[in-house]
């Protein structure tokens, strides 16, 4: 999957940077982790394992929790597979990984009698497709956000209820989108309606690459990064984009923007981390703790209301933060052939 933003140079959610920036270090450190029988090996994102959770665990199960960060989802792959999961015991990534994960043998099946707070979950993650082998789950929803609309209230004084407004002649350069093969594809067979966006028969690939090269002609730019989007967005009276992300907008507002973003009729992509327990787990009962502690109710008032995601498990966090359209997202997932929707976006994007 091809992050959804790159808001800083920290190792955030948002922030994932490609290349791994703990590539060199981690390994000895996490080896090292592994001869303590009294650590819990997180890999994780930063915030997903703050103090506020994390201290209280170690208490209650008298272990220390030794977190490893990650800077991109192929380090994390990499990481996991270079050591068939057995250098750590509980691992967070999006349903976008799931299929090489579970292919790979990297984690477990999850049984959610030992995991109580499961229940906390809210209908709209009950039940997530990729996280399943038939009857068998293996992930837990964590923390969730979309790639929204983003619009200038002055231009739109009545939100758009449409991605139309992104192919609408009208709006000739006045329009962005970010550079990314998948996702664009996936928005535009999202707007075409096709059923399962992320397996395009030959005909449907035709269909979104038409559409993409029809939407090419009325954009100013494709832009390669979050403040790079947000930067030509402000400089260029800019009307709508295809956005990296909901942070995208108070940003645009520090720049004197009046932004806002929408989840269109059609709907939107969405991402959505999960934690898992790793195949090499030293401990499955302390590992599903873990998954358990992760969905207390508390913390995900905290991943809402400090962490500015939408979280699983507390509705009323994401009503007062403004996440509450996760029902109307399309969350990520492997695609059947990466490489052809690179060469397509390619195509488009040479195209006149």
């Amino acid at each position: 999957m091809t992050r959804l933003s790159d808001t800083s140079f920290t190792l955030t959610r948002r922030a994932a940077v490609a290349g791994g920036l703990a590539a060199l270090a981690t390994p000895f450190v996490s080896r090292m982790a592994s001869a303590k029988a009294d650590e819990l090996r997180i890999l994780t994102w930063e915030g997903y394992a703050e103090p506020d959770w994390v201290k209280p665990f170690e208490e209650k199960h008298g272990v220390k929790a030794s977190v490893v960060y990650t800077g991109s989802v192929d380090e994390m792959f990499a990481k996991m597979q270079a050591s068939k999961g057995a250098d750590f015991d509980v691992v967070a990534f999006d349903t976008s990984s799931f299929k090489r994960y579970i292919d790979g043998g990297l984690i477990q099946v999850l049984d959610l009698a030992k995991i109580p707070n499961a229940a906390n979950l809210a209908p709209a993650f009950k039940k997530v497709a990729p996280l399943m082998r038939g009857d068998k789950q293996y992930g837990l929803p964590f923390a969730w956000g979309s790639l929204p609309l983003v619009y200038d209230k002055a231009a739109f004084p009545t939100a758009p209820d449409s991605w139309s407004v992104m192919w609408d002649p009208a709006n000739v350069q006045k329009l962005i989108a970010l550079d990314d093969a998948n996702n664009n594809i996936v928005l535009a067979a999202i707007v075409l309606g096709f059923k399962d966006p992320f397996n395009l028969s030959d005909d449907q690939f035709a269909q979104v690459k038409q559409k993409l090269i029809d939407q090419k002609k009325l954009l100013l730019t494709y832009y390669a990064g979050f403040d790079d989007g947000v930067s030509i967005f402000a400089q260029s009276g800019i009307k709508a984009m295809f956005s990296m992300g909901e942070p995208q907008v108070p940003s645009l507002k520090a720049k004197g923007v009046d932004a806002a973003f929408v989840i269109p009729k059609e709907g939107a992509i969405g991402w959505l981390d999960c934690w898992v327990v790793s195949a090499g787990a030293r401990d499955v009962d302390l590992a599903n703790a873990w998954l358990d502690a992760c969905l207390d109710k508390k913390v995900g008032g905290f991943l809402s209301d400090k962490k500015s995601y939408g979280n699983t498990t507390d509705e009323d966090a994401n009503k007062r933060n403004g996440f509450t359209y996760a029902d109307k997202l399309t969350f990520l997932q492997t695609p059947e052939n990466f490489d052809k929707r690179v060469a397509l976006w390619n195509e488009v994007k040479a195209a006149p």
